[in-house]
């Protein structure tokens, strides 16, 4: 949505290798929309999360993710321009206008802007527009996932997100609990303490989608898609 509305000379899209088929069929669907083509930036290093794991030998730590590291911010940085403007699909949820917060801060020579954020258009506002424009979105938001990212993503905690990977990945979900086994590590927190996925719950409630909804500056945001 954000590139619909700020109408980018270059739409360029992190590839992971990790993320669920059906968002190609998505990112056709938003070429035709936005009238260009979608530039994959991709890792010369790397194939997809996995590889990036079973290598760096780490899921997350203080500074965050080694996936985000090698195959979004390497590429990213090797791909742009010194005058480009940096435009970012934050929303205006509380969480992300704290991460577009947090970019400024960490990158403050990159000129950038959050157009929905702008706007005050929240992720289920995104997504009312989105479908409003006859667009269906990539099937991971019916099924409860709060974006259409890498399967798995490490940075997740909640045990209603491993549920729900568990229910409709569940090779994904084993693979996962294997490689945290071989390394120690914990990626969900139940009550406050972490636990090994095998150790959830076989009954824990899935996550709930986010229901598409439009207020009045969503709205108003749509005159301006054209």
């Amino acid at each position: 949505m954000a590139t619909k509305l700020s109408r980018p000379d270059i739409i360029a899209y992190n590839v992971t290798g990790s993320e669920d088929v059906d968002n190609a069929r998505f990112y056709k669907d938003c070429e035709k929309w936005f009238g260009n083509e979608i530039t994959r930036v991709g890792s010369a290093d790397f194939k997809d999360t996995w590889d990036v794991w079973d290598r760096r030998r780490y899921l997350r730590d203080r500074n965050g993710a080694p996936c985000t590291q090698e195959l979004k911010i390497k590429p990213r940085l090797q791909f742009q321009q010194p005058d480009d403007i940096h435009i970012f699909g934050y929303t205006a949820d509380r969480a992300d206008v704290r991460r577009a917060d947090g970019f400024r801060e960490h990158w403050p020579e990159l000129n950038v802007e959050f157009p929905l954020i702008e706007r005050g258009i929240t992720k289920s506002g995104c997504l009312a527009m989105i479908e409003s424009a006859g667009l269906r979105l990539p099937r991971v938001y019916a099924m409860g996932l709060p974006n259409a990212n890498c399967i798995p993503c490490v940075k997740a905690s909640s045990p209603g997100y491993w549920s729900l990977i568990r229910n409709y990945f569940p090779e994904e979900f084993e693979k996962m609990n294997c490689l945290c086994k071989s390394l120690n590590y914990k990626v969900c927190r139940v009550h406050g303490e972490w636990i090994h996925l095998d150790e959830l719950p076989d009954d824990w409630p899935m996550a709930e989608p986010i229901a598409p909804e439009c207020d009045f500056l969503c709205g108003l945001a749509e005159g301006d898609l054209g």
